[in-house]
This record gives structure tokens, sequence and C-alpha cells, in this order.
């Protein structure tokens, strides 16, 4: 993989913390805040150097399996967004699994599932330490064994666990009642969620801390504090890919996005840095998605005042998160240009004409392009003929600059011939073709009758398949199997 196309983990794993954020309605410092009262915690109580690394790093990733499950929680509370966030405020336990009353729903185990699925494998990808690794996987687990899936309890528990459940609720709990409240809160939920010695071996401390917290420099995790594992260069293209899991019908898009953008502005005659940094913001440019319920993109018809506002958000939020890391801000600042058009009608901004940085504009026609050549759930996808018919129109409106539509259809019509190779897919031959073509159908969200009559295939047959290939992938969702398979560029 070229340098262009990677940033240090710990770069990767803030951009995942950022999306996790906005997922669960909370300010895009949550997690970072969090993170910083986990080592804390942890240190306080007389935790080794690799559990309070295990600790922190967990805490900044306990919320990355979130756009995995988004349409689940969206199918179950309606909007995603909002119903996490109250959730977080709620100062009922949460995710818990009561001994003395009806058990969990299917679809919260379901949902929680995926989630920790997700976290776990994103935290094996990026080469994390198998603590983190652990703590992910059995993020929703309570110390009294009424956790969600409540397989385990007490000492089986991994004790980061518990160590980032304590520091989120008292970030959340801090910032919304205050550090007297927040205490009470958690008081009621020792040897509940998390052991009450935890608690007691850092109570004396908390307020320090939360003050700490709220000091005009706040005491985040910084990379000069980070061990060399984070270090490491990583491909960009798993936050790409983590952001498109939200909804099913946007797998690749990110990817899609950022190899025409790269290509299109290799033949508007920007030099390799420029290609890279147009392909960066192709992967990044979604970031702020995480921020708008799924009701709202799956709506078929016109939108809301209220609800057009928060897609209007969406290039903000994504500047606003990515650009607070160092190794992003540049293409965090190209990538808020997606959704502008040259005639100040897009948006966040309204910026036109040459306000808009080329690299920007070749961004925004990418994304527009692959807009119209994907399929949503109430309309197909246009053929790339008419793909470019539209983008044409939008020329000749002025929304886009015309070499710059010339360009992207000399790179996307038939018999095109890309300015530069792309990167050969990792084959992987444990997978039958057919257990591909039924990997990239559900990938997209198709559910076992929709791939039978796409494939010409009886349903069980699609059932025998799926279990192949989730049993080759080492997955037990459809969220897990899609990460994979993107990861190794098998859809």
């Amino acid at each position: 993989m070229s340098d262009d196309t990677t940033i240090p983990v710990f770069d990767a794993v803030r951009a995942l913390a950022f999306i996790g954020d906005l997922s669960m309605g909370q300010p895009i410092d949550h997690s970072l805040r969090t993170a910083w009262l986990a080592g804390r915690i942890a240190a306080q109580a007389g935790c080794t150097a690799p559990q309070i690394e295990a600790a922190r790093h967990a805490a900044l990733l306990r919320w990355s399996g979130c756009t995995a499950n988004a349409q689940e929680f969206a199918d179950f509370l309606d909007d995603d967004v909002e119903g996490r966030r109250a959730l977080l405020a709620s100062s009922a336990p949460r995710m818990r699994q009561p001994h003395d009353s009806a058990p969990v729903p299917g679809a919260v185990l379901a949902m929680a599932e995926i989630h920790c699925e997700i976290a776990g494998d994103i935290a094996h990808t990026l080469g994390l330490s198998h603590d983190t690794e652990a703590t992910l996987r059995a993020v929703f687990e309570a110390y009294d064994g009424s956790g969600v899936p409540g397989l385990l309890r007490g000492e089986a528990v991994p004790f980061s666990t518990y160590v980032v459940a304590l520091a989120s609720d008292l970030e959340i709990f801090g910032r919304l009642y205050g550090i007297e409240q927040a205490l009470a809160l958690v008081r009621g939920r020792a040897d509940s969620l998390y052991p009450a010695a935890l608690l007691d071996a850092s109570a004396a401390d908390l307020a320090a801390w939360m003050q700490a917290l709220d000091a005009p420099a706040a005491p985040w995790a910084e990379a000069a504090e980070q061990p060399d594992s984070m270090r490491r260069p990583m491909g960009l293209e798993l936050v790409g890919d983590v952001i498109d899991l939200k909804l099913p019908w946007m797998t690749g898009y990110s990817r899609r996005v950022a190899s025409l953008a790269r290509d299109c502005g290799a033949r508007m005659g920007l030099d390799e840095a420029g290609c890279g940094r147009a392909y960066k913001a192709g992967l990044i440019h979604g970031i702020g998605r995480a921020s708008v319920p799924n009701a709202i993109w799956n709506a078929p018809g016109p939108l809301q005042a209220s609800a057009l506002e928060r897609v209007r958000l969406v290039p903000y939020w994504t500047s606003r998160a990515a650009g607070q890391i160092d190794g992003l801000a540049a293409e965090a600042e190209i990538a808020s240009f997606a959704f502008e058009r040259r005639d100040g009608s897009g948006h966040f901004r309204g910026r036109s004409g040459a306000a808009m940085p080329l690299e920007g504009q070749v961004v925004a026609a990418a994304e527009q392009w692959w807009s119209h050549c994907t399929r949503r759930p109430w309309r197909d996808a246009l053929t790339r003929e008419q793909a470019a018919e539209r983008m044409k129109e939008d020329a000749a409106a002025g929304r886009f600059d015309a070499a710059v539509v010339e360009a992207l259809c000399a790179s996307t019509l038939p018999g095109a011939v890309p300015p530069k190779p792309a990167a050969p897919a990792q084959d992987d031959t444990s997978l039958s073709q057919r257990e591909l073509e039924v990997l990239r159908c559900i990938s997209q969200g198709d559910n076992t009758k929709e791939v039978a009559r796409a494939l010409g295939i009886s349903p069980s047959t699609v059932r025998t398949h799926v279990e192949r290939v989730f049993q080759k992938l080492g997955c037990t969702t459809r969220a897990a199997a899609t990460l994979k398979a993107a990861t190794r560029r098998l859809i």
C-alpha cells in the first residue's frame, strides 16, 4: 500500500472515535474525554501498564460498532441517533438484563452482538492489544452478570470493560448533571455494572479530574503519549468502510468516491500529492453521515426543513471531527466541499465558483456521480450513461465545472483508461464464486429471499452459502462479513 493511502493507527482510532460519538448523539470529544478518564481510573485502581493502555484504547473505540447496527437500531427505536443519546443520558441502567424480569428483547441482543463483533474486529485489524480487543468484545457485560449478552460476570469480564463503563458514565453524567449527581448515579450502579471497589479507588480524585477535563486546554489523549503500535501506518480505507456500514446500500461507497476523485484529479492535472489528498478526502467525506438518523437517509420523498438541516450539516461535522486530527486536517478541509456546488446551491457553506478548491470540486463531482450510480431503497441506480447525462446537465446549469465533469466521465464511461492502475484485488480462494456473489448481495442489505431471486437459487441454498461465508471469514453477522470482505477487497 502506497504511503498516500495511510495514516498512523492513532489517527485512524481518533477518526473512528469521532464517528462513534456522532452515532451516539454525543459531542465529538466524548470518547477522547472518556479515554483520558479511563486512564486515570485504571492507574488509580493499580492496573498494569498494558491494562491502562487497553482501557484508554477501548474507550476510544467503544462506540466504533455503532454504524454497523444503525439500521437495526433504527428499526427498533425509529431514530438511531437520538435513541442512543437518550439511552446514554438516562439514569437507569442501560443494556442490562435484570435477573428478576423479562429478558432483553432478541433485537437488542442482536444489536449488541453486531456492535461487539465489529468493534473487536476493528481492534484486531488495527493491530491493537489482545486486552483491548477482549474489552471491546465484552463491552456490554456487567459485574453481576446482568449485562448483554450476559455470558460473563465478575472476574470473567475483562477489567478494562469495567473501567471504560465507569469512565463513560462519569463523563456523560458529569457533563449533563454535575459531578455530585454523577457520583450518586454511578454509585447506584456499583457492584452491578462495575465493581464498587473500582469507584471507591478513584472517588476522591474524580472532582479534580472532571475539572481538568473542562479546562481550556483539555488533557485528552495525545499522539506523543501512545505506544509504538499506535504510530504504525494503517490504511485509511478502514475508516471509510466503517462509515459505510451505517447504510447497507452504501457498502463500498467511500472507496468508490475516493478512487474516482483521485482518477478525475489526475486527468485535471493535479500532482501526485493533490491526487492523494483527493483520495483520502473521498474516504472520509461521509464521517458526518453518522450524525443523521437512518430514517432520514432512507426517506424517499422531500425532506422536512429540520431533517434537511441535519443533512446539510454532514460536511460540517466531517470538517469539525476530522479537522482535529493533524494527519487529516488538509483532507478534512477538502472533504468539507463534498456537497458544495459552483453556483452556491450546495452545503454547508454555500461556496461558489473560485471559492471551491479544485481538489474539493473533484471530490464533490465524484460523490454526485456515485450518488447517481448507487441503488437506494426507493429507486434503482442510474446507468453510467444516464449518470453522465445528469452530470453534464448540472455542468450546463453551473453546478459543476464542465472540465471536471468531462474528466470524470472520461474516467468512468466504457472504454475509459484510468490514468493510474488500480491496486489489484486481494483474492481469497477459500470463497467460491457463488459464495462471493452471495456475500456481495448480503453486504448490500439484501435478505434471503432477495438474494435467492437475484441469483436464481433457493432460499435454503442462500442460507447454506451464508453459513459457509461466515465460517470461512470467521464472523457471525452480516456487518462483520461486510467489513472483512471490504478490507480484503472482495466486494
